[in-house]
């Protein structure tokens, strides 16, 4: 059966067995005390007294901790298992968010934001490991609907942030973040860990005779290593629009087509809001369609959304692009993610996740050289470009053969 296609029937396994509630929180956690941090950015920018360059080396903090740690966590999640990493890794995150407000430098900044960074990304490939298991225990495919309680839960924290912006210092108001981030690990923690998630390999050699057989089960061969690459890279054409439009999208509307400030930001709350509903309605969708037809019509979606919404000679139709571009990339990255870890369990996913990653971090530099180069509607083209390059690398590996192979 063609490998991004393949949806198990369902089985005697009883989904309830399974704490799908609880790790949902886990993911929804990780969105919203990202966002929180996100929002909060400006007020901290000036805090710091740095400029806008300056802050920009800084930020980088935040990707380079994820993008260093996700392979080491892959290995973590083998050693202790994703549901333990994913507790510790939330916990801390939780910790981390209070440091940025208590720097005074670019420096000191950047430095923090390391850890924090390191904590999220770690988080991330955890919980996907985790996911992944619970996709493959109930055999259906839910993982659209995790990373839909992330996406809740990051426009909740950016709600709640803006909110309190006004009457909240920056210390104050992460520092809240932290507690309830601490609280809500402690809450969910106790039936995550009572009911547990199968790995699909035990976590570690159980006497040292079985370690050699161990260590070869988790070993890629060479086609299993290409084919997480290739979906490494289609979450990668997914996290570059994400990064596009978060950056450059109010700009966008606000430059090009003179739209209020107030306006301008609704483009990517649009965005969100679609790619939200997208993602839980994905395993409705993947169950009807499959995998293949999934990616390769959110791909061709999206295309067409971002093309309108960079093209748009009106301010309605631009919103209108933004919001069919959320549509259409909703279920891309968790299905990439999901195959990959099917295929290589969590070193897969750490190798699809730093793909990913690297597309947040490409996005707003190339997105910025384009603009310069040519424009910025111009240069907003390229995430209709990638999002087309994912839909044929989808439907060109449909027919594509394959078991994780071990050994």
């Amino acid at each position: 059966m063609p490998i991004i296609n393949k949806l198990a029937t369902p089985g005697t396994t009883s989904t309830s067995a399974y704490p799908r509630g609880p790790l949902t929180v886990f993911f929804a956690l990780d969105g919203f005390i990202f966002a929180g941090w996100i929002v909060r950015i400006p007020a901290i920018k000036e805090q710091t007294g740095t400029t806008a360059s300056t802050l920009g080396l800084a930020l980088l903090g935040v990707s380079a901790g994820a993008v260093i740690t996700m392979m080491l966590t892959g290995r973590l999640c083998r050693r202790f298992g994703s549901l333990r990493v994913s507790i510790a890794c939330a916990a801390l995150m939780s910790l981390s968010v209070i440091l940025p407000p208590l720097t005074r430098s670019a420096l000191s900044l950047g430095l923090v934001l390391l850890l924090f960074g390191a904590a999220y990304g770690s988080m991330s490939v955890a919980l996907n490991s985790a996911a992944v298991n619970v996709v493959n225990a109930i055999r259906r495919p839910v993982m659209p609907a995790f990373h839909a309680a992330y996406s809740l839960g990051g426009m909740l924290g950016a709600g709640l942030g803006g909110l309190v912006a006004g009457q909240l210092s920056p210390t104050r108001h992460l520092l809240g973040l932290a507690v309830i981030g601490l609280v809500v690990t402690a809450v969910a923690a106790r039936p995550l860990l009572r009911h547990g998630i199968p790995d699909p390999v035990p976590a570690g050699p159980a006497t040292p005779a079985d370690a050699p057989a161990r260590k070869a089960a988790h070993r890629m061969e060479p086609r299993t290593r290409r084919l997480v690459l290739v979906f490494g890279v289609i979450a990668l054409c997914t996290a570059y629009g994400e990064g596009a439009l978060a950056d450059w999208g109010a700009l966008h509307l606000e430059e090009t087509l003179a739209a209020h400030p107030g306006v301008a930001a609704a483009g990517y709350s649009c965005f969100a809001l679609t790619m939200t509903i997208g993602r839980f309605s994905g395993t409705t969708l993947l169950e009807r369609l499959g995998r293949t037809r999934t990616l390769v019509a959110g791909g061709a979606t999206a295309a067409v959304g971002m093309l309108v919404a960079a093209l748009a000679p009106t301010l309605w139709l631009a919103l209108a692009g933004f919001a069919v571009t959320g549509l259409g990339l909703a279920n891309i990255f968790p299905v990439a993610v999901e195959r990959a870890g099917a295929l290589a369990g969590p070193n897969g996913i750490a190798a699809a996740s730093t793909l990913g990653y690297g597309g947040l971090l490409l996005a707003p530099p190339a997105i910025g050289f384009m603009a310069d180069w040519y424009s910025l509607p111009t240069a907003l083209t390229s995430v209709a470009l990638l999002a087309a390059v994912a839909s044929v690398i989808a439907w060109a590996i449909r027919d594509t053969r394959t078991t994780p192979a071990h050994g």
